[in-house]
């Protein structure tokens, strides 16, 4: 299995529901920074995850884990107790970066383990189950690019016009989602929700210029409050040409859309220079979201 990452072009935090959710209206790309999964029989009732590369040493692996979580609500949902898996993970997505790693993973084991167990869920069904775990992994079931409202698990596939560069900067140090919502309700009323037309028209032409133009996300701020070294990093990819960046998600990756590959290769030259960024990927986007490969 192979699974992408995520950025947001949009994200747009309103109001917290009853159980202090937040509204959230947001456009999500899939990128081509992915990680990969196995899937084997293990015995029945018993699910075991493991992980190597970017910061598997970090990640647990009993039941708290998504992976776990998403191959034990699987095998709930299909009502039999006499199935199992172990599950081996490549990590290349960033954790606690504000990709979704930990829910593209979550994705690619529904996918997964549909497919070992022979359970025949479609695309619906993994749909409904992804919608429990969290709110990007249904995203990340289908990719490309969609908008996503509700708690993000709504989604409408947008349409795109050719593909479009991204340089990634990781940072030497992961954000707690929850802390940055925190930090949001302290500085920031609730934001409307809807997602800019002209950014929808300016994907559909594929106008990068446009797009960068109207990147937005209002978890940014508090990112930025929580890791100030962030809003130096940003600048440092618009001064290399970026034809727009924002931090990804709640962050610390920041995503930089380039409008030519030399402008990538500038932007990515500069980045690797500085001591606030641990790595630079290159992507590009969409791509399709957890799929089998050979």
């Amino acid at each position: 299995m192979r699974v992408p990452a995520k950025v947001n072009l949009a994200l747009n935090v309103g109001a917290t529901d009853n159980e202090g959710y937040h509204a959230l209206g947001t456009l999500f790309q899939a990128v081509s920074l992915f990680d990969d999964l196995v899937a084997r029989p293990a015995e029945a009732g018993v699910f075991r995850v493991s992980f190597r590369g970017e910061g598997a040493s970090g990640l647990p692996t009993d039941d708290t884990n998504l992976v776990v979580r998403a191959a034990r609500l699987l095998a709930g949902t299909c009502g039999t107790g006499n199935l199992g898996a172990e599950i081996r993970v490549h990590k290349r997505i960033p954790v606690a970066g504000g990709m979704a790693g930990g829910s593209a993973d979550a994705a690619a084991t529904l996918v997964a383990c549909n497919q070992l167990w022979g359970t025949s869920l479609d695309t619906g069904q993994l749909h409904a189950v992804a919608a429990r775990l969290g709110a990007d992994v249904p995203f990340l079931l289908h990719g490309g690019t969609a908008v996503g409202t509700g708690r993000g698990e709504k989604l409408r596939p947008v349409p795109v016009r050719g593909s479009f560069q991204w340089v990634l900067a990781l940072s030497h140090h992961g954000l707690s989602t929850p802390a940055v919502f925190r930090e949001f309700d302290r500085i920031s009323p609730p934001q409307p929700t809807g997602i800019d037309s002209g950014l929808l028209a300016a994907l559909a032409d594929g106008d990068a210029r446009r797009v960068g133009a109207l990147l937005r996300n209002d978890l940014q701020r508090a990112a930025f409050n929580l890791q100030p070294e962030l809003a130096d990093v940003l600048a440092m990819g618009r001064e290399a040409g970026a034809t727009g960046a924002l931090v990804s998600g709640s962050g610390p990756t920041i995503a930089f859309l380039a409008g030519t590959k030399a402008v990538a290769d500038a932007i990515s030259d500069r980045l690797v220079l500085s001591s606030r960024v641990r790595a630079v990927r290159r992507a590009h986007g969409p791509v399709p979201g957890a799929r089998i490969v050979n």
